[in-house]
């Protein structure tokens, strides 16, 4: 699975384990998603404890909210077409990218929640995200045809079942310590989450920058 570590190792091993709405604003695309119901009167720009949750698990959950408004910000007005541009034959399409995030989603519930990577993941993980997780030529012939709603809800229904299991747990479990992991060094449950939402970061400036280089698109902007 092809998910951008900061230090090569990790995407190594994220390889071997998983090989793993249309749109005025963002807002008007986040009431389909579960965060933006929970945190509507809170507000989404609060980072810190979210009732229903421990305290460090609602204060992951908060940034994970924030940083997929920011996705969805940058897409909210692409087409079907534009999702499935492909800039070079070495690139992915945003539609893939979007789609990605949610495997990569994915893969950490199993492994946190179910302690499942590699060889134990059930057959239908690798049938139902292994083109995404690995992007490249699977992802380039598998993903496309889709409208901006398909990837959203998919990526809805992925980040609800996160919220479910992360309201059965305390802030005990999100410090619980993998021996090894990234670089093979310890690596607990909440520096993976926070992966999850900085894996998000990275790819949502892939997405800006194929975005702007759609055919059409305007210049200027970050």
């Amino acid at each position: 699975m092809q998910i951008d570590h900061s230090i090569s190792n990790r995407r190594q091993f994220i390889k071997s384990s998983a090989l793993v709405a249309t749109g005025a604003s963002a807002f008007s695309l986040m009431p389909a998603l579960a965060f933006s119901r929970e945190f509507a009167d809170e507000g989404i720009n609060l980072i810190g404890p979210k009732e229903g949750f421990s305290p460090q698990i609602g204060t992951l959950v908060s940034m994970m909210a924030w940083m997929r408004m920011v996705v969805l910000k940058s897409v909210e007005k692409l087409t079907q077409p534009d999702l499935d541009v492909l800039f070079d034959a070495n690139s992915n399409t945003i539609g893939a990218l979007l789609m990605h995030l949610a495997a990569s989603e994915a893969f950490y519930q199993e492994n946190t929640f179910r302690g499942l990577s590699g060889p134990k993941l059930p057959p239908e993980f690798y049938k139902k995200w292994g083109a995404a997780s690995n992007l490249g030529p699977a992802a380039r012939d598998k993903i496309k045809g889709n409208d901006l709603k398909y990837y959203v809800d998919i990526m809805t229904e992925v980040r609800e079942a996160t919220l479910a299991e992360f309201k059965k747990r305390d802030d005990a479990w999100l410090m619980q310590v993998d021996p090894k992991l990234f670089d093979g060094k310890p690596t607990n449950n909440y520096c993976k989450w926070f992966h999850v939402c900085e894996h998000e970061s990275n790819h949502n400036g892939q997405i800006k920058w194929l975005a702007k280089r759609i055919p059409g698109a305007k210049a200027g902007g970050e």
